[in-house]
């Protein structure tokens, strides 16, 4: 391949980082706040979906995308709550019932937008970072959407509060040892509920990206599981939300490799490539089974390490 057609591939894959990057990040940085503090929400892929749906539906219906990006918040808000109230109960798996939620947002999604897959609804607006190079493909790489700054600018913010913030040492508490919050006069149940609500909050930002900006439209098969991939990035980065964003990034550029490869002619292997991201996400989970490090930087108080 001659380094023209490098470049190309370069290129293809550095935008399709910047796009495909924005929903793992806002999921991976929800389910780290909401393991951080002791529980596990696999519900996050119906929340992405939830909040995909939402954010169109209100887009549609206002003429506001911004408007569509705080109701995707919302929904997925409530499911989050839902999900943070019930696994409080005596004797609930809060990874089964994160799969009944997940059910239940994929089910209420696909129902109640069925009406939206034809209207077209206003999208989100981008910021071209690359005007100035010349470089037609170079500029169109680095459309970087609002909504990528904000992702890095929470992850920042959730990596001070855990290290600086007394509401950052609740969360860690409660999701290192139960026992020693509940010593301190720690309402544990209040703390878990409201991360988990905010991590679903998060999550139906990152449906929204998907419905309103990148692919932009609203069908069934929007999210192609990148809700679920989002809880092995989250292993992978430790519970921690600034690795959470080199991770989505990691993963957004796997999600690119295939049309990246197929813009400058490559077609052999194709869907090979589009396979990239779910064969990291084996890979990941593989190999953090028997990470010393991950056990070791792993809540104390999560299912997963019980």
């Amino acid at each position: 391949m001659s380094d023209s057609l490098l470049a190309t591939v370069f290129v293809a894959i550095l935008g399709g980082a910047l796009r495909v990057s924005t929903p793992f990040m806002f999921v991976a940085l929800g389910e780290c706040l909401t393991e951080k503090s002791g529980r596990v929400n696999l519900g996050l892929e119906g929340t992405l979906v939830m909040g995909a749906m939402s954010a169109y539906a209100v887009s549609y219906h206002s003429g506001s995308p911004w408007l569509g990006v705080l109701a995707a918040g919302c929904a997925g808000a409530a499911l989050g709550s839902i999900h943070g109230f019930v696994c409080k109960l005596p004797r609930v798996n809060d990874i089964a019932f994160g799969i009944a939620m997940m059910l239940l947002g994929t089910g209420l999604a696909f129902f109640f937008g069925k009406a939206y897959i034809q209207p077209t609804a206003p999208r989100l607006d981008s910021i071209s970072l690359g005007a100035w190079t010349g470089n037609a493909k170079l500029t169109s790489a680095l459309q970087i959407h609002p909504l990528l700054l904000i992702g890095i600018v929470v992850a920042i913010i959730m990596y001070w509060a855990f290290a600086n913030t007394r509401w950052g040492l609740l969360v860690r508490m409660s999701g290192d040892s139960a026992a020693s919050a509940r010593a301190m006069g720690v309402s544990v149940d209040l703390v878990r509920f409201l991360a988990t609500a905010a991590g679903g909050f998060l999550a139906g930002v990152g449906g929204a990206f998907l419905s309103l900006y990148y692919p932009g439209s609203w069908n069934q098969g929007l999210s192609s599981g990148q809700g679920l991939m989002a809880v092995a990035l989250v292993i992978f980065a430790r519970w921690n939300p600034l690795r959470c964003v080199a991770a989505a990034f990691l993963f957004g550029a796997t999600g690119a490799i295939g049309p990246a490869l197929q813009s400058v002619g490559v077609t052999q292997g194709y869907y090979f490539f589009n396979a990239a991201p779910y064969i990291l996400t084996l890979l990941i989970m593989v190999g953090s089974a028997g990470s010393k490090n991950a056990s070791r930087d792993a809540p104390g108080e999560l299912s997963i390490t019980k």
